[in-house]
């Protein structure tokens, strides 16, 4: 399956209080549960003014649905082509 990353232009992201980012994870799992299973978010880092997203999705439209659903922005979204760590090197 394919995994993508999500860049969220979200001003202020990193200054939600913990209850707003709660409400929207529970939003975004709403809508992937109406998505069905072929979309997973996996995990998602919050920076200053963006937020970053990694899921698995069969293609870029299931993303673009899930943000319009949920009202999230989806400003860029790229194809992970492959994964590297320290290991990679070894």
């Amino acid at each position: 399956m394919p995994r993508y990353v999500i860049e969220r232009d979200i001003p202020g992201a990193g200054q939600l209080p913990a209850d707003e980012l709660k409400a929207i994870s529970r939003r975004s799992c709403q809508v992937l549960e109406g998505l069905g299973p072929q979309v997973q978010w996996l995990q998602s880092y919050v920076t200053a003014d963006k937020v970053y997203c990694l899921y698995l999705a069969p293609n870029e439209d299931l993303i673009r649905e899930h943000a319009r659903q949920g009202g999230f922005p989806a400003d860029r979204i790229a194809e992970v082509r492959a994964v590297i760590d320290p290991v990679t090197a070894e």
